[in-house]
């Protein structure tokens, strides 16, 4: 069981910028897939981003491609979600997950984005 730990989030006025961290400690980090997801208040948790094991390959959701970047550095077990541009509706407590096989089945606490117009 890998533990995750997200950090960076905060308050940001629309068009501001972010970037959100996640820690990750136990298993070789290596060995997972990696992606974010987020969830706002009174609705669904709903996919942002995800990246595979060596960082070559990387996926968004139609609402924020062109605006985040999923990134990860495997030698200081880090993955990242550089986020540009943000509108209010990106506002939600965002989760950093790991998949080792049968998907995310491994969640960090959450951080929060608020995102004021």
């Amino acid at each position: 069981q890998v533990q995750l730990v997200e950090s960076g989030g905060g308050l940001v006025q629309a068009g501001g910028s972010l970037r959100l961290s996640c820690a990750a400690s136990g298993p070789p980090f290596s060995r997972y897939d990696m992606g974010w997801f987020r969830q706002a208040p009174g609705k669904e948790r709903e996919f942002v981003a995800d990246i595979n094991k060596n960082g070559a390959g990387t996926y968004y959701a139609d609402s924020v491609k062109g605006r985040f970047t999923i990134s990860r550095d495997n030698t200081k077990n880090r993955l990242y979600l550089q986020m540009n541009s943000l509108k209010p509706e990106d506002t939600a407590v965002y989760y950093c997950a790991a998949a080792a096989g049968r998907g995310y089945d491994n969640w960090g606490q959450g951080t929060q984005v608020t995102v004021s117009s």
